[in-house]
């Protein structure tokens, strides 16, 4: 994996994004039960997301299924789109086999599992990652809010800008990500209740008055 690196936004990202949402969608319906039993929710995630926002070069995507595929389900599908299962730099390698629950989630540990695919050989175009995880799990209503308070709120983009190109010059000679990724995690912490406060906000609003 190369050198952490963060990037001026690309305006190319979200079209990307989107091109691969529905790639990704179209194969994944294609799972057979139990597989493919429930709904599947296909979004776009992280800081390419968030229009104007610096970030690594790399599409994350997050799918959600009521139940996670198994490795091999998912390969066969995603596999003919030049995805395969990723592993990890290392044994302990965050967000890969499972997510750290959120301050004040709930914690089972079965909620966290995951599935981590990558698709890294096109050249022109950046990498994109798939975060496979279940529809019920805290962390991907997590990071879908965060995404949304991020676009809605220039001044945390900022700030969270500038964190991230601080952590990555500090970390520029890193052989993978998982360093970076984790001192990520003071800003978000801070950052939580700021984030709480403005979804408490938005759903207020969206209820209307009673």
């Amino acid at each position: 994996m190369p050198a952490v690196t963060v990037d001026a936004h690309d305006p190319r990202w979200t079209a990307i994004g989107e091109r691969w949402t529905g790639l990704v969608a179209d194969a994944l319906g294609r799972l057979d039960p139990p597989e493919g039993t429930g709904p599947l929710v296909v979004e776009h995630i992280g800081s390419t997301a968030v229009p104007g926002l610096a970030a690594k070069p790399i599409i994350d995507l997050q799918v959600r299924l009521a139940a996670l595929p198994t490795e091999e389900a998912l390969e066969a599908e995603l596999a003919p789109l030049g995805f395969s299962i990723e592993r990890g730099a290392r044994p302990d390698s965050p967000g890969v086999y499972r997510d750290n629950p959120r301050p004040g989630a709930d914690p089972d540990p079965a909620l966290y599992r995951k599935r981590l695919l990558t698709r890294t050989d096109v050249e022109g175009e950046p990498p994109v990652i798939l975060h496979v995880r279940r529809l019920d799990s805290p962390f991907a209503a997590y990071v879908v809010a965060f995404r949304d308070w991020l676009r809605a709120v220039p001044a945390e983009a900022a700030a969270y800008e500038a964190t991230k190109r601080s952590l990555a010059a500090r970390h520029s000679d890193a052989d993978d990500y998982d360093d970076y990724t984790r001192d990520k995690t003071a800003f978000l912490d801070a950052a939580q209740a700021r984030m709480e406060h403005w979804l408490a906000e938005r759903d207020r609003s969206e209820r209307g008055p009673r």
